[in-house]
């Protein structure tokens, strides 16, 4: 046997397995099992899942989840919601010939100081005007900034991934013109708090490596 070939196994002997859960607003669900040397080579790597994975509500299998690992304790890995996002293929799925899509982006800080980027979109029945599809928009800004505003992060997660915020401007932007559907297609933790930064993984968008391991089923 080579030497390269010990190196590698015994590098493996070495590590152990951590488990993931989702923060208390999600769950606090074990969504994967990761192995490493050293705990400390955990933090602000991201964990991919769906949204399905930990409601088991099959409706919800197209939302893809990005949990930033942020601290370790023991095995257990915690982690805070770093993005979430509709799968391409239900994106494109809601694409329909005659329909206009209407998409706002907006960039609002939460009273705890998480700064956050909402990617709203609408989706009406025909063709709307220019002037119909500018009223949306600022609709879609306006309940973005009350929530931002209003709500702490693990709140504002709630209700941009579960569908409440879609829902509030659904219900006031369908005034402007009917909708066939409303929701928020992406969403991007900018920065933390200085007192959480302390012991949360920087956000970034290029350092963090994505793992793509499948969930793992609650012990019972």
């Amino acid at each position: 046997m080579s030497k390269a070939a010990k190196k590698i196994r015994d590098k493996w002997r070495l590590k152990e397995w951590y488990n993931v859960f989702t923060p208390s607003y999600f769950g606090d669900k074990n969504v994967s099992n990761i192995p490493s040397e050293d705990p400390k080579k955990l933090i602000g790597r991201v964990v991919e899942t769906t949204l399905y994975d930990i409601t088991a509500d099959f409706s919800h299998q197209s939302t893809k989840l990005y949990f930033l690992i942020t601290s370790t304790a023991g095995n257990r890995a915690e982690t805070i919601l770093k993005s979430h996002e509709y799968s391409t293929d239900y994106l494109r799925s809601l694409v329909r010939r005659g329909s206009t899509r209407i998409d706002g982006i907006f960039t609002g800080q939460t009273p705890d100081k998480y700064l956050v980027r909402v990617y709203v979109i609408a989706f009406s029945h025909g063709r709307v005007q220019g002037s119909q599809e500018h009223a949306i928009r600022r609709v879609m800004g306006k309940v973005v900034a009350e929530k931002t505003q209003g709500l702490t992060y693990s709140q504002l997660c709630h209700e941009m991934v579960l569908g409440k915020m879609g829902s509030d401007v659904y219900n006031e932007a369908k005034k402007v013109s009917p909708l066939r559907h409303v929701g928020v297609r992406k969403s991007k933790l900018l920065s933390v708090p200085l007192r959480a930064a302390e012991t949360e993984a920087p956000v970034a968008e290029a350092d963090a490596e994505v793992l793509m391991v499948a969930a793992t089923p609650d012990a019972e």
